[in-house]
């Protein structure tokens, strides 16, 4: 049975997974039950084009875009979560249109964009006070994490390393173009790290 890297276990999983490891069949079962926000780091990127700061959202030439291969991993990740039943509600991403695009590919429908999954370093504010950007848009990132989906639905969220690292250490900056961190909401305000999941297990698990 194929395997998900876990960082940590949920209480209900750790029983069945004494190792420390999701498999997958196990991982979709429970996402297919909703309750869980799954945050992806967008698609892989073309590095010819970079960034121009402070960012703007409405010039295309002024941003890194998704490359041909992250488009279409993006779509291949997204027909493969419909294949495997798992209930997207909410989907949220960050303003930059690679995060915007590696929604709607992934959700097949729009998406709506937010302050706290845009670029943390890209604001003017944080480029004036990194440090206490930094820590405001990691609140704001767990915030979105620990808010429970609603009814029977798993959250969306796409947005981008520094983010991922600002909201849950260096340790999280290491997520790759495509991965997703899939966790659960905590009403203790810590939002719980179930797996890390690459978008080629996605793909896998749906074949």
């Amino acid at each position: 049975m194929r395997k998900i890297a876990c960082i940590a276990l949920l209480a209900f999983l750790a029983p069945l997974h004494p190792a420390g490891a999701v498999d997958t069949d196990a991982l979709v079962s429970e996402l297919r039950g909703g309750g869980y926000v799954i945050m992806f780091r967008h698609g892989a990127t073309d590095d010819s084009r970079k960034d121009v700061y402070p960012l703007n959202f409405t010039d295309m030439t002024a941003q890194r875009q998704l490359s041909a291969n992250g488009r279409e991993m993006a779509a291949d990740v997204g027909r493969a979560v419909r294949k495997l039943g798992i209930p997207i509600g909410l989907v949220l991403t960050s303003k930059l249109n690679r995060a915007v695009e590696t929604g709607k590919l992934l959700s097949s429908r729009d998406v709506q964009a937010v302050d706290a999954l845009t670029d943390s370093g890209g604001s003017a504010s944080a480029m004036a006070n990194p440090g206490g950007a930094n820590r405001k848009a990691g609140a704001a990132v767990r915030d979105l994490v620990n808010t429970p989906p609603s009814g029977t639905t798993d959250t969306l969220l796409v947005t981008h390393k520094t983010n991922f690292a600002d909201a849950f250490g260096k340790d999280a900056g290491d997520v790759q173009e495509g991965e997703a961190f899939v966790y659960k909401a905590d009403p203790s305000g810590q939002p719980k790290l179930v797996a890390r999941v690459k978008a080629t297990d996605w793909i896998a698990a749906a074949k």
